[in-house]
This record gives structure tokens, C-alpha cells and sequence, in this order.
């Protein structure tokens, strides 16, 4: 699954609106997780985890101009691969409203 969505600011900007987004996701669902772990290289945010024995991996590039998403789901959940996809780009559209 590969979404790309503008963000309509400076990387830096970007970088600490998606920091922020990821705090509050993971103080509200963390308790689903038994394994979660992300680590920033530059401008390319790894991460990975786990919930209810389903895990989930990929990345997050921040461009000059946009925010590219890449992310493996599980098989089981391929059939739901198109709404998992607009859900996020929902989300990633709400964190980078255009100016």
C-alpha cells in the first residue's frame, strides 16, 4: 500500500505535526499493541507493530512537497487493503489541510 499526500509546510513542520499525531495514536491505542516501534533516519520514518497477532510494517518519507506513505498489511487483511487506504488518507488529509 503506497499513499501520497502534500503537506503544504516546511519537512520540519511536517516532521513535528506527524510526531505529534503519533503521540496521541499511541496513547489512545498503545494498549493494543504488544510490539510498536519506529525510528526517524533524516526525513524517513521507519515503523513497525504489532496488535492481536496481526503485524503491520512501512515507512513515511517526508519530501519538500509531500508525504509519502508506504506500508505491507498482513494477507488476512488484503480484502480490506481499499478501506484501510482511504481511512489513512483521511487522516494524513486532516494532518495537512490545505493552506
Amino acid at each position: 500500500m503506497r499513499l501520497t499526500v502534500p503537506h503544504h509546510t516546511t519537512k520540519e513542520n511536517a516532521r513535528k505535526i506527524i510526531d505529534q499525531k503519533m503521540g496521541q495514536a499511541l496513547a489512545q491505542y498503545g494498549h493494543y499493541l504488544s510490539e510498536s516501534q519506529h525510528n526517524w533516519d533524516g526525513e524517513r520514518l521507519t515503523f513497525s507493530g504489532a496488535a492481536r497477532g496481526f503485524k503491520v510494517s512501512g515507512s513515511l518519507e517526508i519530501t519538500d512537497t509531500d508525504v509519502i506513505i508506504e506500508g505491507k498489511l498482513p494477507l488476512i487483511a488484503k480484502p480490506f487493503e481499499p478501506r484501510i487506504k482511504s481511512q489513512v488518507e483521511k487522516e494524513a488529509a486532516g494532518m495537512f489541510p490545505a493552506a
